[in-house]
């Protein structure tokens, strides 16, 4: 079911898996692959369930007749759609595959992703999350590598823990990844070398199994949200009798409790056998030495035991239950629909990519009339469908409804009502045109930017294609059968193709509610079996808006003096008006143009005591439209086009970015210029902002997390209403028509504007369009912000952590503990030197905290240092953890802070974190994004370029002395500021302060908080 927008979690959550997205509805993960689906989900909100990549991976007809009459490798064996030369494929004796490429994006690095064909679906009762503790336990250590080494291996071979090194449990799989930022021959082999240990031999002994039990319970316990619950119920009951509905892959607590070593192996073996592994290495390396090493060390992986069937996934059963209600305080109420049929393995043909690429468009058309009557005030804030092959269990059409209010009958009645308008009758020719045009562009984008595709998201694709039996080809190609399927988009077959997606062997319906309501089962029932009417009126208009309908600029403006910044080309270009515009004019990213436009002063515009909801802005300021265009037009206009209006509120400016096109960029500017001289103020945005947070906002955050995400930045910044959490009594004061538009409209009026373009232009071009736009605008007016608006705070130290309050599971809790730093540009190496403190103590609280005592899944620890202002930096560290173990954690910090005040770190561990830096850096100077940031605000405050220049020096020259010297002067206990989280009614632990220079508290424990409660 798909997310609902702006900011509501409906049901869909972060699940308890290694950097795994998990869909609490259908159990599937959500699959980052080259293939059509991704770019459909990621740029059509259609994001639900995609759990395989989008059958576009196909071509054109005519495609395959070019292709050599050679037998097919392994991976295209069964399929006819062009094979992507750029990979080299193969198999060992002992049944292992791989897939191998050469790409030099980003230079130097080498991705690899082991992939192994065991989930939760694979897992009996007994073994309910057996998969995910076994790849726990496998990245732990092997029969080549002691408990805990592989990591700091990696980190020494510049590879960062969680983002180049990780792994991922799904239902249908196990994926493995390792990014290597600077691979050399040596370090392939020595990883492929550990890779193949973990595979074969992990070591699965009883004090390995003991002390990853206690992270994987600890990872268990911190996905407990309202979402999860949901999900979890919403899944059992789509999936009844079937394996999807009974496994999760984080298991139950009775399983992984009683789990032994034994056991463990014996799924190990039964499993984990090279002819149901998969490698697939990108990267910038010949592929012929990656192959040798890979067959050299993998060669020897034998199978143990003959081969295990896969069980009956099953089918969707037409006797069970059709309706269900759940109540859940902490979500939004919430419909859902989901027809399902049977899942069948379809071979991977050009033909049925085109069949299911007309299923999307059809879709599509439903979606769009669905968000425009929930612009102009429909009884549902959101309403979206979506189809799904779930996890090899269904293949299901899902509606997601989240109505305004708890008339959730008026809602459904309503959607279901355009749903069968688009049952009964044929779509137009316009609409068809329409949605074909939109998602045409997502794939020209891909095509025209596939030669900056990461080697990370190739390897990714590869894998996550194998897991639903695709395969993959170039971007190209994708674009190509996309246009060839259009002859399938007839009125006449989408009308079929609707008609088939809205039927299904089975139908559920789910209702979520806040609170119970009376018979809320038998009205659900009711309301799904009474016929509707089709929708009148929902039909769109043939297109009628073009860029001639926006307000018309003056004219052009002219520039007033050209100057080179002295760093990659990059020139300063002011004109007569005082717009300033940052010009890269290059070819790092063939196809795309990055535009940034800053102006105005931000968040230090606004008074840190006045609650002014400045969350609501990205969405409510987008939406209100331009002129007489609202966001109906908006949207009609920017279709098929690479345009975009991302909004934000940044600490002394606000920004405007998108990233375009080179045919594009000339109307996303004009888009941005508009705005800014003709904003046209709306309050349908501001309702819909108000009734999302109406459904989303729980007095009480429903989970330790919730509450840490909602409370932590506002108590952190001295609780700055700048900074304030947002509230439905704040936001019905504050988002009137007539109070946005009085905060709002000077502010897009007045101030400084800095524009900046990197990427794939001709620079007298760019000049040109700006100059049209930007450079056409009145010379705005500035006032600087009072002096006390640039002050940044920080909470007065507390001699005991101040309580925050949430509803969910009592065994859930957080702790946190911040000392305050800086602020500003003149101690910006001290800055950035707290940055690599930070680090070491996130890696100390790792081995400890996690790797040790199973006592934290994510501890983590950060330095906030902001640049424009004096004050109001602080280095944190937060852990979510049993509440009986928040005394231990308030110790090991004492201990930390202590032994980095009193003794330098080794040369080895300050290593180990310095070089996944130095290779992050090596990897973003490539990037126009990452200079675009470092640069922004140049043309205002010329220091921006050395203090670029100086970045590298500042983090990779930092010492052990440095390190201890910024302990001693920041860590300090009178300082500090703490807080724990606790579910309602659990009793608050004795917590400790310790004192400087002690490793164990000297003052009194402290059995209260020292401030009231924090629930809101």
């Amino acid at each position: 079911m798909p997310p609902s927008p702006l900011w509501i979690a409906t049901c869909r959550d972060k699940f308890p898996c290694d950097d795994a997205s998990f869909h609490p509805y259908t159990g599937a993960m959500t699959i980052r692959s080259a293939a059509v689906r991704r770019l459909l989900s990621a740029a059509l909100g259609a994001a639900v369930l995609l759990a395989s990549p989008l059958h576009a991976q196909a071509q054109p007809a005519a495609a395959p007749a070019s292709q050599s009459a050679e037998p097919r490798p392994w991976f295209y064996a069964t399929s006819d759609v062009p094979m992507d030369p750029a990979w080299h494929f193969g198999e060992l004796p002992n049944g292992l595959r791989y897939a191998i490429r050469r790409n030099e994006v980003p230079a130097g690095q080498v991705s690899i992703r082991v992939r192994v064909d065991v989930g939760s679906l694979m897992e009996e009762p007994r073994e309910a999350g057996f998969a995910h503790f076994i790849e726990h336990l496998t990245f732990r250590g092997s029969r080549d590598v002691p408990d805990g080494e592989s990591k700091r291996i990696w980190q020494r071979l510049g590879a960062s823990f969680g983002s180049d090194s990780n792994a991922q449990t799904s239902p249908t799989g196990t994926v493995y990844a390792l990014d290597l930022p600077r691979a050399t021959q040596s370090g392939i082999d020595e990883s492929l070398r550990i890779l193949a240990g973990m595979m074969t031999a992990p070591a699965i002994t009883p004090e390995a199994v003991d002390a990853e039990r206690m992270v994987v319970l600890a990872e268990r316990r911190e996905g407990l949200s309202p979402a999860a619950r949901v999900g979890d119920q919403v899944r059992s009951f789509y999936f009844a009798g079937q394996r999807l509905g009974q496994h999760s892959p984080i298991g139950t607590e009775a399983t992984l409790t009683g789990a032994t070593p034994e056991a463990l192996r014996a799924f190990h073996d039964r499993w984990y056998r090279p002819d149901r592994a998969v490698i697939a290495i990108s990267g910038d390396m010949d592929p012929a030495v990656i192959e040798a090493s890979l067959r050299a060390h993998f060669a020897g992986w034998q199978a143990r035991g003959e081969a295990t069937e896969l069980p009956d996934f099953g089918k969707p059963d037409p006797k069970a239950p059709a309706v269900k209600v759940i109540v859940e305080p902490s979500s939004p109420y919430s419909v859902g629909l989901a027809y399902l049929r049977p899942w069948v393995f379809n071979e991977d043909t050009i033909a049925f990519n085109e069949a299911r690429l007309a299923d999307m468009v059809a879709l599509e058309l439903i979606n769009r009339r669905l968000e425009t009557v929930a612009t102009m005030g429909a009884s549902f804030l959101q309403a979206s469908v979506a189809l799904d092959d779930s996890s090899r269990s269904a293949n299901a059409t899902y509606v997601t409804i989240v109505p305004i209010g708890n008339d959730w009958e008026k809602a459904l009645r309503e959607v279901r009502a355009i749903i069968e308008d688009a049952r009964r009758t044929p779509p137009s020719a316009a609409d068809i045109d329409r949605e074909f045009a939109g998602m045409e562009a997502l794939y020209a984008a891909a095509a025209a930017t596939s030669a900056v595709e990461g080697s990370a998201q190739q390897a990714e694709s590869l894998v996550a294609a194998i897991d639903i039996r695709e395969t993959v080809v170039s971007p190209q190609a994708q674009l190509e059968i996309f246009r060839s399927a259009r002859r399938l988009m007839t009125p006449d077959h989408l009308l079929a193709s609707t008609r088939r997606l809205f039927s299904g062997d089975a139908v559920r319906a789910l209702l979520s509610l806040k609170a119970a309501q009376p018979n809320a089962q038998a009205r659900l029932a009711t309301a799904l079996r009474v016929p509707v009417q089709p929708a009148q009126n929902v039909r769109l208009d043939a297109p009628s808006v073009t860029m001639a309908s926006l307000p018309a600029l003056p004219a052009p403006g002219k520039v007033a003096a050209r100057t080179p910044v002295g760093i990659l080309g990059i020139q300063d270009i002011a004109f007569e008006n005082g717009v300033r515009l940052l010009l890269n004019a290059n070819q790092a990213e063939p196809g795309k143009v990055r535009i940034r436009v800053r102006f105005g002063h931000g968040r230090q515009s606004f008074s840190p005591r006045e609650n002014d909801a400045l969350w609501a802005a990205p969405f409510a300021l987008a939406a209100s439209g331009i002129g007489d265009l609202g966001q109906r037009e908006m949207t009609e206009l920017m279709n098929g086009r690479r345009l975009s209006f991302g909004f934000a509120v940044e600490d002394d400016a606000f920004s405007l970015s998108a990233v375009s096109s080179p045919e594009d960029y000339g109307d996303q500017l004009r888009l941005f210029a508009t705005k800014l001289a003709f904003p046209r103020w709306d309050d349908a945005p501001l309702k819909r902002t108000i009734a999302a947070l109406d459904a989303s906002y729980d007095p009480v955050p429903g989970s330790a997390s919730e509450a840490i995400n909602r409370n932590l930045d506002w108590l952190l910044r001295n609780q700055d209403s700048r900074f304030a959490p947002a509230s439905p009594a704040v936001a019905r004061t504050v988002l009137t028509l007539d109070r946005f538009k009085a905060t709002w409209e000077p502010r897009l009026a007045a101030g400084p504007v800095e524009v900046q373009i990197f990427g794939d232009v001709v620079a007298e071009d760019a000049i040109a369009a700006v100059a049209a736009t930007f450079g056409a605008l009145e010379r705005r007016t500035d006032t600087p912000p009072p002096a006390e608006y640039r002050v940044m705070g920080f909470p007065r130290p507390v001699s005991s952590p101040i309580l925050i309050s949430h509803d969910g599971p009592g065994e859930q809790a957080a702790a946190i503990i911040a000392w305050p730093t800086g602020g500003g540009v003149d101690r910006i190496r001290e800055s950035r030197q707290l940055d690599m403190l930070a680090r070491i103590i996130n890696d100390r609280l790792f081995e400890k905290l996690r790797s040790i005592d199973g006592a934290a899944y994510t501890p983590s620890a950060s330095s906030v240092w902001p640049e424009t202002a004096d004050s109001g930096g602080f280095l944190f560290v937060q852990t979510q953890l049993k509440p009986d173990r928040i005394p231990y954690f308030f110790e090991l910090m004492n201990e930390i802070v202590a032994d980095l005040a009193n003794n330098p770190v080794t040369q080895d561990e300050l290593d180990r974190q310095v070089e996944p830096v130095r290779q992050l850096l090596n990897r973003a100077a490539y990037s126009n994004a990452f200079w675009m940031s470092q640069l922004d605000g140049y043309t205002s405050d010329r220091r921006k370029l050395a203090l670029a220049a100086s970045l590298s020096r500042d983090l990779l020259d930092v010492t052990p002395a440095d390190l201890q010297q910024l302990a001693t002067r920041y860590l300090v206990p009178e300082t500090s500021w703490s807080a724990i989280v606790l579910a309602r009614g659990m009793p608050v632990p004795l917590v400790s302060k310790a004192m400087p220079g002690k490793a164990k508290a000297a003052s009194a424990p402290a059995p209260a908080p020292e401030a009231a409660p924090v629930t809101h």
